[in-house]
């Protein structure tokens, strides 16, 4: 299945990766606001592998985290969309969304309306029945985001991320989902 090249919002363009994006995904990733949920700030170099492994996946699955510019602008302000879970975990096999956005995307409701875009393209081109979404505990935005546009939290669900060490401050996650068809 062969992803559209772009796809259009009221405000923003998803699109796929150019080469041109890694010094603005790079900027995004090296702001310790924006990675403070996540290991460390990434370097260039590991953005670089980040944007090959996106692309390598909408090659490989037909979908992929997607390059998020401004529409007005042009200008690269993040990143949303989809990736298979590559750890196990009593809820994988599965696909999550992932989306991250430079600070001064934040509280305009840009991350919003992409992720919705989004997931809307894994429902409706890709076919999942189901998208998962998890972030660490702490992260409150992360999870209240998810909740804003109809994902769904069940505490059962939680769980230890298991690529991180037993006492890391990051290892307690949630666990939220969206079905295509929600149950009555």
């Amino acid at each position: 299945m062969e992803a559209p090249g772009e796809i259009r919002t009221a405000r923003l363009v998803l699109r796929r990766w150019q080469d041109s994006d890694l010094e603005a995904l790079a900027a995004i990733n090296a702001d310790p606001a924006v990675m403070r949920h996540f290991l460390q700030p990434l370097t260039l170099e590991q953005t670089a592998r980040t944007i090959a492994d996106y692309v390598a996946s909408f090659n490989t699955n037909g979908f992929g985290p997607w390059a998020v510019e401004l529409a007005s602008t042009e200008e690269l302000i993040g990143l949303a969309g989809l990736l298979p879970v590559r750890f196990q975990a009593h809820f994988t096999p599965a696909v999550h969304l992932i989306a991250k956005f430079a600070t001064h995307a934040w509280r305009q409701h840009y991350g919003t309306e992409a992720v919705h875009a989004a997931v809307r393209d894994g429902f409706e081109r890709v076919g999942l029945d189901q998208i998962v979404a998890f972030t660490a505990r702490t992260n409150e935005a992360s999870w209240r985001g998810m909740a804003s546009i109809g994902m769904t939290h069940d505490a059962t669900d939680d769980f230890e991320h298991p690529d991180l060490a037993v006492n890391h401050p990051l290892r307690d996650h949630v666990l939220y989902r969206l079905r295509r068809n929600p149950a009555p």
